[in-house]
């Protein structure tokens, strides 16, 4: 998949988004254009321009804080997205509209639980197949076999889209359920599901 069908994606990323929150009910922490302070830390040391120094320590101070996240360009979380979860987990292998929806959703829930989501998907449009969080060939197979069903469907109207936004939705509404703290989050996360 092109280069452009990886922009559409990160711009839909970074609508849902947005800039810089620091919500002390998100267990992520600080957070600006999608990246985490607990993700950014997560990934440990990054130095690509062999500088000796952290690349996402932006203030310098030789740690990864909220003030950190708080100076973060765009350009920098783009280019997580598109080394950390794009090419990671091949969303440019699948159709571009399953791709760029799967990755959305993958920033916000998380890529495994955005990838069971896909496959119980594939599920209710009438695919055996397991729900391990895994995108392989057996993965694969089964949204090939879904899109030649659907051959000819618009996008929007495509079953394997539909079912994917339904099973988000149904997981946004199981954490609500799980932990109504959670709630205040939910009219967002439901926007996000149904995009």
């Amino acid at each position: 998949m092109s280069d452009e069908a990886f922009e559409r994606a990160v711009a839909t990323v970074l609508e849902h988004e947005g800039g810089f929150v620091d919500d002390a009910a998100d267990p992520g922490g600080a957070t600006n254009w999608g990246i985490s302070l607990r993700y950014a830390t997560r990934l440990g040391e990054i130095d690509l321009d062999g500088d000796g120094r952290n690349d996402l320590d932006f203030d310098l101070d030789g740690d990864i804080d909220a003030h950190d996240i708080r100076q973060m360009p765009m350009a920098v979380a783009v280019g997580i997205y598109h080394d950390q979860w794009w090419d990671k987990y091949g969303y440019g292998e699948l159709p571009e509209f399953i791709g760029a929806k799967v990755f959305d959703l993958s920033v916000n829930m998380g890529a495994r639980q955005s990838h069971k989501c896909l496959q119980r998907a594939c599920r209710a449009c009438g695919q055996v197949i397991a729900d391990d969080g895994i995108i392989g060939g057996l993965t694969h197979r089964a949204i090939d076999e879904v899109q030649l069903e659907s051959w000819g469907i618009d996008d929007d109207f495509n079953p394997l889209l539909t079912a994917l936004r339904s099973e988000a939705a149904g997981f946004y509404r199981g954490l609500v359920v799980a932990d109504p703290v959670r709630r205040k989050y939910q009219r967002g996360w439901l926007r996000r599901a149904y995009a």
